[in-house]
């Protein structure tokens, strides 16, 4: 009988459940399986914050060694990493220690270094961010990555589906499965399958051509197509493509193709470090003005306004988003 150690190092914007689903998984592989035997610990990176959840664990300091595999665990990219630690992770890498990313955890690896020329899983939200900020590491919309010694998963049920795999790789496909029936996971998820729910789920409506007209539009972003032009591909008129918007989505074809771009410029404009010109041209806008009036009228404020609101309330968010003057 073989113990592995494996440690959990959280940041304060870890969510309970991100950590409570790694930590079930393992806990239930040792009560179906008496063989299989997890030490398992629990590690601050830093002093949370005043108002954080009670972060559980100790601080980690001199706590790391001896680690067969190591899990990072942050829900919001943190926005340094201090440097004693990042010394003592390459340290750990070194020694031959198994880590990953779980959520936002693996912006820390990447701030280090330690995904370059990895394969990791990124959440979907930050995939502009993070393929801008570490174009070394190899960003996948994989539910999760298991590419040599570093393991990634994007959040959410992913962090259940990663550790179902490594149960497989370590015990057995056959402890896996006994421990996805005991947490009623209905099936184990593949690390290649995607992260978001198929189109037709988010629509509300399995209509071919409503679908064929979206999946058109979200594919030609920084060159919008006219009403005309998508009703052309879809091999209907322009009247009928109307009525099917209308009848499932309350709305005219541009009106929703307008929310569409205006809901992409959003998740850029606050995980990414373009410029809010920038941002404009890729989601289509031709001029600074014509992208400030059709956000404001859609937000409430202006793409600059919305920014800095959301970076003074909230830090990690907006880590990685310099000040602008102006």
């Amino acid at each position: 009988m073989t113990t592995q150690r494996i440690a959990f190092l959280i940041w304060p914007s870890t969510k309970a459940l991100t950590l409570a689903l790694a930590e079930e998984v393992l806990q239930v592989a040792q009560k179906v399986h008496p063989e299989v035997v997890y030490e398992l610990r629990f590690l601050q990176a830093e002093a949370p914050g005043e108002g954080a959840w009670r972060l559980p664990g100790e601080p980690w300091a001199g706590r790391l060694e001896g680690c067969h595999k190591l899990f990072l665990l942050a829900d919001e990219p943190p926005q340094a990493i201090n440097s004693a630690l990042g010394s003592a992770l390459k340290q750990l890498v070194r020694a031959g220690c198994v880590v990953g990313g779980l959520s936002a955890g693996i912006y820390p690896l990447a701030m280090l270094g330690l995904l370059d020329g990895y394969r990791a899983a990124v959440h979907w939200r930050w995939q502009d961010d993070f393929t801008e900020r570490f174009p070394k590491a190899i960003a996948t919309s994989h539910l999760f990555d298991w590419d040599r010694d570093r393991l990634t998963a994007c959040g959410g049920m992913s962090v259940v589906d990663l550790l179902l795999a490594v149960l497989a790789r370590d015990h057995g496909a056959e402890l896996a499965g006994a421990v996805s029936e005991e947490l009623v996971v209905e099936r184990i998820r593949e690390g290649g399958e995607r992260q978001r729910i198929p189109l037709q789920n988010r629509l509300g409506s399995s209509h071919p051509k409503l679908t064929q007209a979206v999946l058109l539009m979200e594919a030609n972003i920084e060159e919008p197509l006219t009403t005309d032009e998508i009703a052309q591909h879809v091999c209907v008129s322009r009247r009928q493509l109307e009525r099917i918007f209308k009848q499932y989505l309350n709305r005219v074809p541009s009106q929703y193709y307008l929310e569409l771009r205006l809901n992409k410029a959003r998740q850029m404009l606050m995980q990414t470090s373009k410029s809010i010109i920038q941002i404009g041209l890729s989601c289509g806008f031709s001029s600074g003005p014509h992208f400030s009036s059709a956000y404001r009228n859609f937000f409430g404020a202006t793409p600059r306004e919305d920014r800095n609101q959301r970076r003074s309330s909230s830090p990690f968010e907006l880590s990685s988003v310099p000040a602008e003057r102006g």
